[in-house]
């Protein structure tokens, strides 16, 4: 009989795990910057924690020598980059940098090939790598959303309101009118920030008197 892929071999992402891979490079919430993939270990352990980049692939990326390790995790970061601008534009509904879409087309192309595998009993589902093992685990991260892309379903891709965070996130709201990555954090941030201008905008200026008080000066 057929069996399945095995377990924890997928290399298969979910939209989650490409918007995860994308907040990695985020803001506070206050416009300050959190580089969380700043060492190529942080970059491939983040790979093999979603299951795209399995250990014996992980041990031929050869990043030994800084200016490899550099050259690597910087090619990490442009993916990144890249797949952001791409985001970016169907949230705004651009054209894409083209520059941008040659990235991702380039990892793409590094996929590996799904095939057959004898096991025991009958098949199995295997893959074989035909590029770089990590622009193959790239590739699976930029997978999901070119599956969106394919499928006509990008209308519900969302760049978070706050100029703070910018998270990327799918509304899944009811009435997809979502603008917060968070009501409980940007949400309310931005709630208060009303709060406040309405309050200076209320406020009497320094130069009115106040109600029955004496005329300026």
């Amino acid at each position: 009989m057929a069996t399945a892929t095995p377990p924890g071999h997928r290399h298969v992402a979910a939209l989650e795990d490409t918007f995860d891979f994308l907040n990695t490079d985020e803001l506070d919430g206050m416009g300050h910057p959190i580089e969380w993939l700043s060492a190529l270990p942080d970059a491939t352990g983040w790979l093999a924690d979603h299951g795209l980049l399995h250990a014996d692939g992980r041990r031929t990326i050869d990043g030994s020598s800084p200016a490899r390790a550099g050259e690597l995790l910087g090619h990490v970061h442009a993916v990144r980059a890249a797949l952001r601008e791409i985001v970016e534009a169907l949230v705004a509904d651009r054209r894409a940098d083209p520059a941008a879409l040659a990235t991702v087309n380039a990892v793409l192309r590094a996929r590996s090939v799904v095939e057959l595998v004898p096991s025991e009993g009958c098949l199995a589902i295997g893959h074989r790598h035909v590029g770089d093992p990590l622009d193959d685990a790239l590739a699976g991260v930029a997978e999901p959303l070119v599956s969106l892309v394919a499928a006509g379903a990008t209308n519900r891709l969302r760049i978070c309101a706050n100029d703070g965070c910018r998270w990327v996130f799918e509304d899944t709201s009811r009435t997809g009118r979502r603008r917060w990555c968070s009501m409980a954090s940007c949400g309310n941030r931005a709630k208060a920030a009303r709060h406040r201008a309405r309050k200076r905008a209320s406020a009497p200026s320094a130069a009115e008197p106040a109600p029955g008080g004496p005329a300026p000066a």
